[in-house]
């Protein structure tokens, strides 16, 4: 794969795709180009009015739906309003934010990184005919899994660790969805991707002296919105993906460059923690 771009994304006549937190940044990035390519777009928007004028700006192929990943309610009325779905991108996400709950009483960041995209996706799974792919981070490296205190209520709260943890369940949710699809002898793909270092206002919600540290770094490490979608685009069109791939940049470090392959590390691999955590996913969230 050499320097693979939007030029590359194939034909994307008939298909419909959703993509969460479609307004700004990689999401909007991302739904831009699948209709440039010909899809048919579900922006999946907490904020309906930002999503309205960015589906205006993509044009016909585009159309808003509300989905507030933090309020289960919310996920359980967006996902009975979709009728088709093709590619399901689950992008929408929180950094490094201050402790707060959800409408359903967890951790913001699992909440919305991890929870509300399982729920999601299980609600719509028999919908589902191609691909889920979900975005990750580079930062799931520092993440562990805490099934005992998932939600914060017993531990001090650190953000990054916190954030590193929603990440981390990105994947081991990636990886245990392909093993079983694959287990029912279904052909849709569970595919993972991360941005590497990309700047959206992604990096402005800390609400701390971080916002201005980032800012300071965005320019000199920071790649556009543009590329960070790339993987993203690559995971959900490619006909070259394989079944559980997880797709990132190629050049420094993951942080910037143009989409490939690239490796997780051996904690996203444990399959016993990625079941305990699917069957207290189940729980918390009132699915099966």
């Amino acid at each position: 794969m050499t320097a693979w771009t939007t030029r590359d994304i194939p034909d994307q006549q008939g298909r419909t795709v959703v993509v969460t937190g479609a307004n700004s940044g990689l999401g909007e990035q991302t739904a831009r180009a699948l209709a440039k390519a010909g899809a048919d777009v579900v922006l999946a928007c907490r904020d309906v009015a930002k999503g309205e004028a960015v589906a205006a700006s993509i044009g016909p192929r585009a159309q808003v739906k509300r989905l507030d990943l933090a309020d289960l309610a919310s996920v359980r009325e967006f996902a009975a309003g979709i009728e088709k779905v093709d590619v399901l991108v689950n992008n929408a996400g929180v950094m490094a934010v201050p402790l707060r709950r959800t409408a359903d009483g967890f951790e913001m960041q699992i909440g919305t990184n991890h929870l509300g995209h399982f729920a999601l996706t299980n609600l719509l799974l028999d919908r589902i005919t191609e691909r889920v792919v979900t975005v990750s981070s580079a930062m799931h490296r520092i993440g562990r899994i805490d099934l005992d205190d998932l939600n914060w209520e017993r531990r001090r709260y650190e953000r990054w660790l916190a954030y590193g943890q929603s990440k981390l369940a990105n994947l081991l949710f990636a990886y245990e969805l392909q093993r079983r699809l694959t287990a029912q002898g279904s052909t849709v793909l569970s595919l993972a991707a991360h941005p590497g270092y990309a700047r959206t206002n992604l990096q402005s919600r800390t609400e701390s002296i971080q916002d201005w540290m980032m800012k300071i770094g965005d320019p000199i490490m920071g790649q556009s919105a543009e590329m960070g979608a790339l993987p993203s685009l690559y995971a959900a069109t490619s006909p070259d993906v394989v079944p559980g791939g997880f797709y990132g940049p190629d050049k420094l470090f993951e942080m910037r460059g143009h989409p490939h392959r690239v490796t997780s590390n051996a904690r996203s691999h444990d399959e016993t923690v990625a079941r305990q955590l699917w069957e207290l996913s189940e729980r918390l969230c009132s699915l099966t």
